[in-house]
């Protein structure tokens, strides 16, 4: 079983930031380097030259700065930390936004997240759950980690996100629990990447100041965020300059893969196989009438019925995408259950305030 690597930070945002890049130079150095071989040889069959990744995520790095200075100084002090050029590691930590602003998004099936956000009266909880798998680039999976943090201000967070990178999947202190999956639209601008957008929409005290914050933001790309708190659970389909958004009520399900949804973007892509397949195969769950809660989910995030288009991506297949890790959230509990890698070889973790 793959065990999730724990780190715990506190003190300024500074600290926290150094703190992480020391402790985790080898994983983040490691993770630069592949990202960066990968992202160049995906320019390169573009005609274009990698270093235009370094150049934007420099320029992404800038805004950051003006939207969210907290969030720029751990930032920089991870990357100080950790030896690597803090406009390098801001690019290669968002690396599917800033592929999106280098070139037209290309179609393929890279990315494989598939989520659940369940309101009250659906689940057998004391409240709404969320959850999802993260895939992406199987090689990624060596840099999972859950990051502590307890800064000086501001919430205790937990993290589920790769080395040197803020927050991906999470939960803080009082409850607010955040995911991500990736969709491809055309439209990108030099902007906040989609993990800084995660790591401040963390720090609010409930989901609707979170959709808030992601609403206003001056995004990169597109993304879809999901956010629930004790009280319920909001998703945002985000594009650069628009969201729209889904809030499950009373006994609704809502279920997401990596296709457009709404119908402003419905024209914005094509639907690949695997997103479409894994979309039927959560709608069928959530359609089920079967009550959610912890136990379905990780069962759900554990199918294979779909072979290579399931909803669990393994790394046995060889494919270039896998599932890298796995979180349920209990926000009246305060508990973020936690897997790295996939939801039948990882060892989960009950991750608590």
């Amino acid at each position: 079983m793959l065990e999730l690597p724990i780190i715990e930070v506190s003190g300024s945002r500074r600290a926290m930031g150094e703190a992480l890049g020391e402790g985790l130079r080898d994983q983040i150095a490691i993770l630069v380097d592949r990202r960066t071989q990968a992202a160049a040889d995906y320019l390169v069959e573009r005609g274009l030259k990698p270093r235009t990744l370094d150049d934007l995520g420099t320029d992404c790095l800038h805004v950051l700065r003006g939207w969210d200075e907290p969030g720029w100084v751990e930032h920089c002090a991870v990357a100080r930390a950790s030896g690597i050029d803090a406009g390098r590691l801001y690019a290669m930590i968002n690396l599917t936004d800033i592929r999106d602003l280098a070139c037209v998004p290309a179609q393929h099936d890279a990315e494989g997240c598939t989520a659940v956000l369940a309101a009250a009266g659906s689940t057998s909880v004391d409240g709404p759950l969320g959850g999802q798998t993260w895939d992406l680039s199987s090689g990624d999976v060596d840099s999972i980690v859950a990051v502590h943090r307890r800064p000086d201000e501001g919430p205790r967070t937990w993290a589920v996100t790769v080395a040197g990178a803020p927050t991906l999947m999470g939960m803080n202190e009082d409850g607010l629990a955040l995911g991500t999956t990736n969709i491809r639209v055309a439209g990108a601008r030099v902007g906040v990447g989609y993990m800084s957008l995660l790591h401040k929409a963390i720090t609010c005290a409930d989901r609707r100041e979170a959709v808030e914050a992601i609403d206003a933001a001056p995004r990169i790309a597109a993304h879809t965020y999901w956010f629930v708190d004790p009280r319920g659970a909001i998703e945002l389909e985000c594009d650069a300059m628009s969201c729209s958004r889904r809030e499950p009520l009373g006994q609704d399900v809502l279920v997401r893969t990596n296709h457009c949804l709404h119908e402003d973007r419905i024209d914005s892509e094509v639907p690949l196989e695997s997103s479409l397949r894994r979309l039927d195969r959560a709608q069928a769950f959530a359609q089920s009438g079967t009550p959610i809660d912890v136990d379905n989910l990780r069962a759900l995030f554990c199918d294979r019925s779909d072979a290579l288009c399931s909803i669990n991506r393994k790394h046995s297949d060889g494919e270039p995408t896998a599932t890298n890790a796995c979180v349920i959230a209990d926000p009246a509990a305060r508990v973020l259950h936690a897997c790295r890698g996939e939801a039948d070889c990882g060892q989960w973790v009950e991750l608590e305030f």
